[in-house]
């Protein structure tokens, strides 16, 4: 069995790793990992053919080879090996959790910092217990800081993104109906996020907290190494919505005054925003290059974004969906969208038992924006279509397709969902 000292020694040769059976980097560290389905230690020699340097198994299989190194479980391996990276690095980390939000702050966070220091951050959705893993393992000595975001949907896997990426700063960005079938409902949801609070009570961390969170205080339970922000003045950082037609504008007051504009759309963004604001302002960035980092954040990954077709604006915010994220984006495209108005709704996943009753409530809550057409689509929301008037298909490419039939002119049209519903299949009817 290799050790993870020696293991090491050898990642420093080769700082390329790579778990994918499909492609293999030259002169990468291959990571077999196995699944349900699959069991990448089939693979070790075909990545080795590929160009892979090393393959580290679990699992020995055909022939002999000095360049396939056993370990009693290559998962394990690869996260150990991460946090000896991260600890041999030594530079600040800053963890990001949260029910709704984490990308869109960890996006502009890392914007912010860049401004100053040297950052890497999670590209995409890295932020699982392999994605956190991959992350680290992508730090050089060039870096400055890291930001970490860790998504999780059941108790105590916060708590091993945490060991794993040791950060020195943290933040919950809220705590909101997400995954509740994982994490045994609402309270379930305020434990595991919670997680990274108690990693960084037990190391003395410094806790980014959005102070005016009934429930983000609750959990912190008075620990008081923190840094605050939100819309009332007793936080150290505040601001307050000022849109500009259908995009959000922040008007920052404390501990500076200063207008940002920004790309995005949804009052619901001021936290994200001021939670930039307050990290930049922590690590000294200028008040001037955190508001240019802002407004120049461009979203390009399905969430929050606004596009313009024509006569049309389409609302996409189609990444994820849960009760909480879907309440924001309906009244947002209800209260900063004028004219005629389509909604798009995908089902939201993950809800366990309380997915019936929140699916009607979303409906009801749709029928508010008094759109001229509602399509909803996936099973879980074939009831409230049928008690609304509203028009239900079992798939998105359905959806588009209706849509592609009866395409609206001079109209507004928000298209949201859970991500295993692919709403962003709709774009297709606006080619």
């Amino acid at each position: 069995m290799i050790s993870i000292e020696k293991l090491y020694e050898i990642f420093k040769s080769h700082p390329v790793v790579s778990t994918d059976t499909r492609k293999f980097t030259k002169d990468c560290l291959f990571f077999a990992l196995k699944g349900a389905n699959f069991n990448g230690n089939l693979f070790a020699h075909e990545a080795l053919k590929g160009g892979a340097a090393y393959a580290i198994v679990d699992e020995l299989h055909g022939e002999a080879d000095e360049r396939i190194l056993l370990t009693d479980d290559v998962l394990s391996t690869l996260q150990k090996l991460a946090t000896h990276h991260r600890r041999e690095l030594n530079i600040p980390v800053l963890g990001i959790t949260g029910s709704n939000g984490k990308t869109t702050t960890k996006e502009l966070v890392a914007a912010v910092l860049k401004q100053k220091f040297n950052t890497y951050y999670t590209i995409g959705n890295l932020n699982n217990h392999i994605g956190v893993p991959l992350t680290l393992l992508s730090l050089t000595k060039e870096h400055e800081f890291a930001v970490v975001e860790m998504g999780a949907n059941h108790q105590k896997e916060i708590e091993l993104l945490a060991s794993i990426a040791q950060p020195d700063f943290g933040l919950i960005t809220n705590i909101g109906k997400a995954h509740l079938e994982g994490f045994g409902g609402i309270e379930g949801v305020k434990k595991g996020k919670g997680e990274l609070y108690d990693f960084l009570k037990a190391h003395k961390g410094l806790i980014f907290i959005q102070h005016d969170r009934e429930a983000l205080v609750e959990i912190l339970n008075g620990y008081e190494n923190i840094v605050t922000y939100g819309t009332s003045e007793t936080n150290a950082v505040c601001g307050s919505v000022a849109m500009q037609g259908e995009l959000l504008a922040v008007e920052v007051t404390k501990p500076f005054h200063q207008l940002i504009s920004t790309q995005l759309t949804g009052d619901y963004n001021i936290d994200n925003v001021l939670c930039a604001v307050t990290i930049g302002h922590h690590f000294g960035v200028d008040a001037n290059k955190i508001a240019d980092a802002i407004s120049g954040y461009v979203p390009g990954n399905q969430r929050s974004q606004v596009i313009h077709k024509g006569d049309i604006t389409i609302v996409l915010d189609a990444y994820n969906a849960n009760p909480s994220s879907m309440t924001a984006a309906l009244m947002n495209f209800r209260n900063a969208f004028s004219g005629d108005k389509y909604l798009a709704l995908g089902e939201m996943l993950e809800l366990g038992d309380e997915s019936a009753g929140e699916h009607h409530r979303i409906a009801s809550l749709a029928t508010t924006v008094e759109a001229k057409q509602t399509l909803v689509v996936g099973k879980h929301f074939a009831a409230s279509a049928h008690t609304h008037g509203f028009l239900h298909f079992n798939t998105s490419e359905e959806a588009a397709q209706w849509l592609k039939q009866n395409l609206p002119h001079n109209a507004a049209i928000l298209i949201k969902g859970s991500r295993g519903s692919k709403m962003e299949e709709l774009l297709k009817a606006f080619d």
